[in-house]
């Protein structure tokens, strides 16, 4: 998970509650002016929860935009990985100043890219932080793809606004991971793809997903597999603006199923592209955003694989990849497919 994620987190951003409407409260969790310098620096900043009593994550308001921002992440953390109000916290080809994501457990809470809409998650789910959990910082990474405004002397105050609610959730939400390595060469089509057992004796309810590569993605598809049975989580074009969405289908995954991700990619360049940090480089990375009943959620929330061409689908002992739906690296018509139309708001 450390070489994969490359990020976070660190001391305090000043958390102000004001009431939302419905009876939920809003803090805004931004950067504390700070200036990167150099194109594709990761800077992390961090907040700490009130450790006597938990509150409920609802929802996420962007506070950014992509002509700046390539993502936003943010981490649940038991600890810091820096005492500092905003830190280096990328891994950088030859930069060595970077600090971790925490000391301790991380997990994700919420991911955004290319001018995402804000979120909402389904009635009566939340995300349970502070308090009795095991969460008790909050951690927002920025990957800067543009620093042309900070060379002149701009700083930036980017990052979400956090809706959340003190009231008890009957249903506690999470987030799964599937990210590869791997390369593609020149003139090539390539398959990344990725494939987990579910170990863990919790059963999830996926409700959205989210898709996210850089130039070279064409689309990106995730499933639970249940023996040789494929059911498709979501599938998405990740050039549209990077935001969880709906489900495909109403599935659970409990123990013994497996969870696979592919994303295909289309190298237009003269030279091999690999995964890597900078937005030169690729990823694919697709999200599962899930509940439960009750307060269990996943202890092991990323699930990896060196990619192509060390790692296919049909290698794994695991998969039955003879049943793979045979739309799989199909991009899909709209709302998951090219539109010129974004959406301004997305509730699930």
């Amino acid at each position: 998970m450390s070489t994969t994620l490359i990020f976070i987190l660190a001391l305090v951003a000043c958390v102000q509650g004001t009431s939302n409407k419905e009876g939920s409260d809003e803090f805004d969790f931004l950067m504390p002016g700070v200036s990167p310098m150099e194109k594709d620096t990761y800077l992390c900043h961090a907040t700490p929860l009130d450790s006597t009593k938990p509150i409920y994550i609802t929802g996420f308001v962007p506070q950014a935009t992509s002509d700046k921002e390539h993502h936003i992440l943010v981490f649940g953390c038991s600890k810091p990985g820096s005492n500092r109000a905003s830190w280096d916290c990328g891994q950088m080809a030859g930069r060595s100043r970077h600090s971790p994501i925490c000391q301790g457990s991380a997990s994700i809470i919420y991911a955004w890219a290319k001018d995402a809409p804000e979120l909402e998650l389904p009635h009566d789910v939340g995300f349970k932080v502070g308090g009795d959990s095991e969460i008790a910082y909050l951690v927002i990474q920025i990957h800067y793809s543009n620093v042309d405004s900070f060379l002149i002397g701009g700083v930036d105050r980017s990052g979400v606004r956090v809706l959340y609610t003190p009231k008890a959730m009957p249903r506690t939400a999470g987030v799964m991971l599937l990210t590869t390595g791997g390369y593609v060469q020149p003139g090539q089509e390539e398959h990344f793809e990725v494939s987990c057992r579910m170990n863990e004796d919790v059963v999830l309810h996926p409700f959205a997903f989210r898709t996210h590569s850089h130039q070279l993605g064409r689309v990106s598809s995730g499933y639970r597999v249940r023996g040789s049975d494929w059911t498709e989580i979501g599938r998405r074009s990740p050039l549209l603006p990077n935001m969880f969405v709906p489900a495909t289908n109403s599935v659970t995954i409990k123990k013994g199923d497996q969870l696979a991700a592919r994303c295909t990619m289309f190298n237009f360049n003269d030279h091999a592209v690999g995964v890597g940090p900078t937005n030169d480089d690729e990823m694919c990375n697709f999200y599962i955003m899930y509940f439960v009943d009750g307060e269990r959620t996943l202890s092991q929330s990323v699930c990896f694989s060196p990619g192509p061409p060390l790692y296919r689908w049909n290698s794994d002992k695991n998969l039955d990849a003879s049943k793979v739906p045979a739309n799989a690296s199909v991009v899909p018509p709209p709302p998951n497919g090219p539109d010129p139309k974004h959406p301004q708001h997305q509730h699930l």
